[in-house]
């Protein structure tokens, strides 16, 4: 049970209820994550905005899904290991092979795998990533545009994941427990 109240969309504040509108035409539901971020409306608008953008960027909805899991997974987060396993499952279409594997910071492809191993460097190390680091994720072709979007998709991971530890939020998709919470 939620340790902070989850409003129905109906409950919810009349300046969150265009924005989980949004949420609803888009996802096909609202995910309590969003009901919850909803009580107030400014930081569930810079969340879907944050989001909004970096799915314009760079890096595709499969690698912003492997990093969302290898996110989830260093920091426990039980509700966002279920959604972005469902997420990545049902809309990057990745195999259960690639989830198990990202969750671990890895993937089958070698590219893939040196942006996961840099995204858990950025939140393992709090962004205090090495020079070494840095020169692997560019050998494997990433330019800085890619690495200043992994470091935001790491940086709004962290910021759902600390909101729904904080809150043990319900989780509304099927259940995954983390393997080791940081």
């Amino acid at each position: 049970m939620s340790r902070i109240s989850i409003p129905t969309v109906e409950q919810s504040l009349d300046a969150s209820k265009p924005l989980l509108a949004a949420v609803q035409q888009q996802l096909g539901m609202v995910p309590n994550l969003m009901k919850l971020v909803g009580h107030s409306p400014a930081a569930l608008e810079g969340y879907l905005s944050l989001n909004a953008a970096l799915a314009k960027g760079k890096l595709d909805a499969a690698l912003r899904e492997r990093i969302a899991l290898t996110v989830a997974e260093f920091n426990g987060c039980e509700y966002c290991l279920s959604a972005h396993t469902y997420l990545g499952l049902h809309v990057a279409k990745l195999s259960q092979a690639e989830i198990d594997a990202a969750r671990e910071h890895g993937s089958s492809d070698a590219r893939q795998a040196a942006a996961l191993r840099f995204a858990y460097r950025v939140a393992a190390d709090h962004g205090r990533v090495s020079d070494t680091d840095l020169a692997a994720l560019r050998a494997a072709g990433f330019d800085e545009a890619d690495t200043i979007e992994i470091v935001l998709v790491v940086a709004l991971n962290i910021l759902t994941n600390y909101v729904n530890n904080v809150a043990q939020t319900t989780v509304d998709f099927p259940r995954l427990a983390a393997r080791s919470p940081a």
